[in-house]
This record gives structure tokens, C-alpha cells and sequence, in this order.
């Protein structure tokens, strides 16, 4: 069209009438890239929000095959920069953005140590997010997107630099009806998982780290902790802050070194700490578990009078990256709540020289999640498969259920209390009766009754001694069974929205209809 005006102009023969003529086929073309610089001006439009300007101009010009055509070809133009931006992150987990154009932000704020460090560490989510503004022809492809660049760049974190594989045909140059750009994006991502995947279950063996957490923190080999509890009895009867954490650490590397668990390369990773508060206390601080909160008020996070380090000790372990990825601090966190309550139980257990099994719950749930683990595709599944196993366990163990909690710490304390008294009652050579044996009980009687006729008073003395054991082993017993058949109501109800507690229901019942 310029050339044709330039021709008719140096002719002489150029008129108004004569340009609006020759402007005549190019007004609709020049009209639609009016608006779409105005629009852009406008909003101050960049990447993204450019891109869609364009298509959906595009779009709203279908009847005009010549404006479609110029709209098509810009389209075209600019997404093929846009793509060039884009593969250098699907192909290398690398942002060359100088402009900020690509829909994904990244936040260089948050480093990948924060991982093992920090609870409500946002590593994993928000180093790399997506912006508002997509391109909507890749709108449905953005989460794969994204994705694909985190794992190509966890590899890279590694020093494990490892790129796609590209050819011709998988270059993203354009964009079209055909989709063959989803289908290189989505062979990226596949690529890239496998990849990720396979570095992470083989170099830096992740089982292997949840075999041995699982050992030293769910105490599925739990000879070591007999050991230290037997040598660190002492330190771990004082009030959390006259505990020597240091001393701690040495005798629990001891109780490692001289047990089963020397065998196991992964054991000078455990660590020991102890906390400050209760297991109760440190559950109602977390806000993110799902926690029956509707039952709680404010005396059941009441700290007992008096703790010790039975009640606060803690194991933890050292997680390197990328495997903080999948044991993250929270991660460690929900184990260490798990493994507060199986040592305290274990406490009781020794206490009593009784049987607690929790394999019921841990075990099922272990054999689940590594089952899904030998089938994950992906890194992301691998965490949602193992925060799924935490959470199951958490729960099943009644430790985000706080009225049971409540009612299973009462019935330890308990238990501890009724083994203390019966400790000081050996020591102090008092003739315990047994209840419930007749002969034994005759025996006692016919001992009670020469020392009558040798020493009276003595004899006094013993039967009341005796009168009061009996009274106090009844007070233990009748508190037990009290709490005990508190718990039908509650677990009876709960069963119905929770039916793992249907079992313990009906043994809590069983266990009351022997009484």
C-alpha cells in the first residue's frame, strides 16, 4: 500500500479521494492493531498478558480473513520469543527472563537449607510459583510446567547437571491446533520425574533413610533404646533444664555403638534433644495437623506440675539435600511427636513389665506407604505418599484426637504411679498381699496370727500395714477401671467418623466385661 501511494504521489496523480481509496483494504488490518497498542499501553502489557491480547483479538476478528491473518502472524512472532524463554526452563530448569515475561516467579529468598530447618519451611511450594498472567494456550499445561523446571533444577542443586534431550522435532518454535508443543512439554516432564526420581531412590537412597527412621524413631528395632534407657536412667529423671543434652548424646552414641545398631552406616545420623513442654503441649502449638480441636479447652494443654525428661526426650536425625525434600523438618517433626509417645509408653511398658504393642498401627501403614514408593512416578507423589503415612500414623496413634490423648496420658500416669508405690512397697519389706489367691491369703493369716501370740504390737502394726496395701493397690484399681470405661462413650461415638478406633473400642469393651 506505501508503495502504491509513493508511486501515485510522485506521479502528481495523488488525491484525498484517491488515498482514501488506496487505504481502503488495509483500514481494518491498521483498526485492529490500533486497539491492540492501545490495550497494551494501557495496562503497561508484557509476556504473557501480550500473548493473550493477541489471540484474543484474533479470536474476535474470525470474520476478517486478512486481519486474522496479520493477528495470527504476530501471534505467531511474539510466542515463538515466548517459547524460547519457556525451553530453556522445561529443557534445563534454567530462568532466562532478563524482562520478567515468563509466567513462573522465582523467590531466591528462600534457600533449599531452610528445608531441615524450619516447620513451616516454603521451599518446595513457593521457590517457584506461577504468576497470574498465563498464556492461555499453555494454561492447562502450567502445572506440568512448572514442575518439570523444579525437578531439572533440584538435579542441578545436586551437581547432577542433566539437560533433556532435544531435537528438531521437540523444539518449542511454535504453537498451533496440532498441540505438538503440550506433547514435547509433557515428554519433558516425564523425562525430567524419571530422572529426579531415580537420583534420589538410588544415589542418595531414600529408603534406605525411612528404613533407618523408621528403626531408630517408630522403634521397629528398639534393643539400642533398652540400652540407653537402662544407662540413662538417671539423667533422664531430672527436670528438662538439669539435663545435660551433651551427656545425653554420648550415651546414647554408646547404647548405638555397643548394640545391633553399630551395623546400620545410617546410625551417627540420630541425634538427641530434649523439649521443653509436653507431648500435648507441642501438638496444640502445631496448627497445621488436623486436630480434633472441638473437644480441647484450656485445661488440656495444662503442663503437669512437674516433667522430666521421660516426658520430653527426643530423638532426631540428620537429613541432608534432596532428601529433605521428602524428610523435611515438618517431616522429622511428626515423626518426633510419634516417637515422644512410643518412649513414654515404653517408660510405662518397662515400668510395668507389660506388653505395649504399637506395631498394630505403625506396621500396616509402613508396608502401605513403601508399596506406593516402589510405584511413584514422581518426586511429588513420593512426599504425598509419605505426608499421607505421617498423618495416618499421627492419628491412628490418637495423638490428634486430644480428649483420647488426654484419657491414654491419664491412664500411663497411672500405671507409673501404681508401679512407683508397688517399687517402694518391695523395698520397704512390706508383706504385700496378692488379692484375689485365697491360699496365699491363708498363709498370711496363719503368719499374722503366730506373730500375734509371739509379739503383739508388732503384729498390730503389720496388719494395718497390710490393711493399707490392700486399700491402696484397690484405689490404683478402681481409678484404672474408672478411666478405662471413660473411654467406651468417647470411643464408641468416635468410632463412627474414625473406624481404626472400632478395635480398640471393642477390646476396651471386652476388657470391661472381664473386669
Amino acid at each position: 500500500m506505501v508503495a502504491q501511494l509513493e508511486h501515485q504521489f510522485r506521479l502528481g496523480r495523488l488525491s484525498i479521494q484517491g488515498l482514501w481509496f488506496y487505504c481502503q483494504p488495509m483500514m481494518g488490518s491498521m483498526q485492529a492493531l490500533s486497539i491492540v497498542v492501545k490495550k497494551a499501553s494501557a495496562n503497561n502489557s508484557v509476556g504473557s498478558t501480550i500473548l493473550n491480547l493477541l489471540q484474543s483479538q484474533t479470536k474476535a476478528m474470525a470474520g476478517d480473513h486478512a486481519v486474522r491473518s496479520l493477528l495470527e502472524k504476530l501471534t505467531q512472532r511474539a510466542g515463538s520469543a515466548y517459547l524460547g524463554i519457556l525451553e530453556r526452563w522445561v529443557y534445563e530448569g534454567v530462568i532466562d527472563d532478563p524482562y520478567g515475561e515468563l509466567f513462573i516467579a522465582e523467590n531466591k529468598s528462600l534457600p533449599k537449607e531452610s528445608l531441615s530447618q524450619d516447620y513451616d519451611a516454603k521451599y518446595w511450594r513457593q521457590r517457584y510459583s506461577l504468576k497470574d498472567d498465563i498464556p492461555s494456550f499453555l494454561e492447562n499445561a502450567a502445572g506440568i510446567i512448572l514442575t518439570t523446571g523444579k525437578y531439572l533444577n533440584v538435579m542441578r542443586e545436586c551437581g547432577h547437571n542433566v539437560q533433556v534431550p532435544v531435537s528438531e522435532n521437540s523444539k518449542l518454535m511454535t504453537f498451533g491446533a496440532n498441540h505438538h508443543y503440550l506433547e514435547c512439554i509433557k515428554a519433558a516432564y516425564e523425562f525430567a520425574s524419571g530422572e529426579l526420581l531415580n537420583l534420589i531412590k538410588e544415589k542418595y537412597d531414600l529408603m534406605g533413610k525411612l528404613r533407618s527412621i523408621k528403626h531408630y524413631l517408630l522403634l521397629d528395632q528398639g534393643d539400642f533404646l533398652v540400652h540407653f534407657m537402662d544407662i540413662a536412667r538417671d539423667e533422664l529423671s531430672k527436670k528438662p533444664d538439669e539435663i545435660s543434652v551433651e551427656k545425653l548424646q554420648s550415651l546414647l552414641d554408646l547404647a548405638l555403638r555397643t548394640t545391633a545398631a553399630a551395623a546400620d552406616p545410617c546410625h551417627e545420623d540420630l541425634t538427641c534433644c530434649v523439649e521443653r513442654s509436653t507431648l500435648i503441649k507441642r501438638l496444640s502449638m502445631l496448627k497445621d495437623l488436623e486436630i480434633d480441636r472441638t473437644v480441647c479447652d484450656d485445661s488440656d494443654l495444662e503442663e503437669p506440675v512437674s516433667i522430666t525428661g521421660l516426658e520430653t526426650f527426643s530423638l532426631s536425625y540428620k537429613v541432608q539435600w534432596p532428601l529433605s525434600l521428602v524428610i523435611s523438618r515438618k517431616a522429622l517433626t511428626k515423626y518426633q511427636l510419634i516417637f515422644c509417645f512410643l518412649f513414654h509408653c515404653k517408660h510405662v511398658d518397662r515400668q510395668l513389665c507389660g506388653a505395649w504393642q504399637v506395631h498394630q498401627v505403625l506396621e500396616p501403614n509402613w508396608h502401605v506407604m513403601h508399596n506406593r514408593l516402589q510405584t511413584a512416578k514422581s518426586i511429588d507423589e513420593v512426599i504425598q505418599y509419605h505426608d499421607f503415612f505421617l498423618e495416618k500414623c499421627l492419628r491412628e496413634c490418637l495423638l490428634l484426637l486430644p480428649k483420647l490423648l488426654k484419657k491414654v496420658e491419664r491412664l500411663k500416669s497411672i500405671c507409673l504411679q501404681y508401679a512407683a508405690a508397688t517399687q517402694w512397697l518391695i523395698s520397704s519389706s512390706i508383706d504385700i498381699p496378692k488379692i484375689g489367691t485365697p491360699s496365699n491369703g491363708s498363709l498370711g493369716m496363719e503368719k499374722l496370727k503366730q506373730l500375734k501370740i509371739r509379739n503383739p504390737p508388732q503384729a498390730m502394726k503389720l496388719a494395718t500395714e497390710n490393711a493399707q496395701v490392700t486399700d491402696s493397690i484397690l484405689k490404683f484399681e478402681r481409678e484404672f477401671n474408672s478411666e478405662l470405661h471413660s473411654l467406651r462413650p468417647i470411643l464408641s461415638s468416635g468410632s463412627r467418623a474414625e473406624p481404626y478406633l472400632t478395635h480398640l473400642a471393642q477390646w476396651i469393651l471386652s476388657v470391661g466385661r472381664d473386669q
